[in-house]
């Protein structure tokens, strides 16, 4: 796809972040879209926002863990719009730490989140997006922590992980079709955006219990704000998800830093060693972009 003009887009999560910066993006190429975010709030900011640019937007409350929620985007940008050329498989949050320490709460706010609404809009959207017999492109953000051996939280780095495998299936699978429909998955970096903060939208039965945080927890927690807070504008994300659009590009990493990383899980696969802690690598990288 290479002209975007007059295109409809959908985007999960869109009201901050990496949703919000491509949101913008659309709005520049002159592509309608529909913003979907759990924040009512945010949501609403960000479509007035994107108005007073001149932006077409229409947008739709979603809690996108729910599969009728995500069922009811499609048939809202449908029925608005008569078609969806652009997905954005965007939504994302983190909670919890090793496997067994993450509670059964953690687990399932984050799988719910990051994995199940991937494949709600894979089944909600696709069959009705191929139909069109149009030139389409969905894009699922999955993260660089899906590419590399796992870090600090284990359900994040699993969806992550699930994210990547249920995009190339897609892709593969779309290819064997000759499809008009197209796929990539994006796996960045740290980039400026309020993950750190995501509890905000955790719903009440998810939540555990108050614990006082421990000097360890809060580090761990100022280390995690500092790292995103240095990290790579929202908007520099978007211009590279177009670009890789444009280019019919499956993979798109934004940070090419963290290639060394990758490697280092690639190979000591093929070589049949065992898996080595990324950390110290990603903090040397983080380090030298300071």
């Amino acid at each position: 796809m290479k002209d975007f003009a007059g295109k409809v887009a959908v985007i999960t999560g869109g009201a901050s972040g990496i949703g919000r910066a491509i949101a913008e993006r659309c709005v520049h190429e002159g592509t309608k879209v529909v913003l979907a975010d759990i924040e009512d709030s945010a949501l609403a900011t960000a479509a007035n926002e994107l108005r007073a640019m001149g932006g077409t937007v229409l947008a739709v409350r979603t809690d996108v863990s729910k599969r009728e929620d995500v069922e009811s985007l499609a048939n809202t940008a449908f029925e608005a719009f008569g078609a969806v050329h652009l997905l954005f498989n965007n939504a994302g949050v983190a909670a919890g730490g090793p496997a067994w320490d993450a509670t059964w709460n953690d687990w399932e706010w984050v799988i719910g989140v990051n994995l199940w609404s991937v494949i709600y809009g894979v089944k909600a959207f696709v069959p009705r997006m191929m139909a069109q017999k149009t030139e389409c492109h969905i894009v699922n953000t999955a993260s660089a922590a899906g590419l590399i051996a796992g870090g600090m939280s284990a359900p994040y780095c699993v969806t992550k992980h699930a994210v990547v495998a249920l995009s190339e299936s897609l892709y593969l699978s779309l290819r064997r079709q000759n499809s008009l429909l197209s796929a990539s998955v994006l796996c960045p970096g740290m980039v400026q955006s309020n993950i750190a903060t995501a509890a905000r939208n955790r719903p009440e039965q998810l939540q555990d219990a108050a614990v006082a945080p421990t000097p360890q927890m809060q580090a761990g927690k100022a280390a995690l704000e500092a790292l995103i807070a240095g990290g790579m504008a929202a908007s520099k994300v978007a211009d590279k998800v177009f670009a890789a659009i444009q280019d019919q590009q499956f993979y798109i990493l934004t940070h090419p830093e963290w290639m060394e990383i990758i490697r280092m899980r690639t190979d000591r696969l093929t070589r049949l060693e065992n898996p080595e802690d990324p950390l110290p690598a990603i903090m040397r990288i983080m380090q030298s972009r300071s």
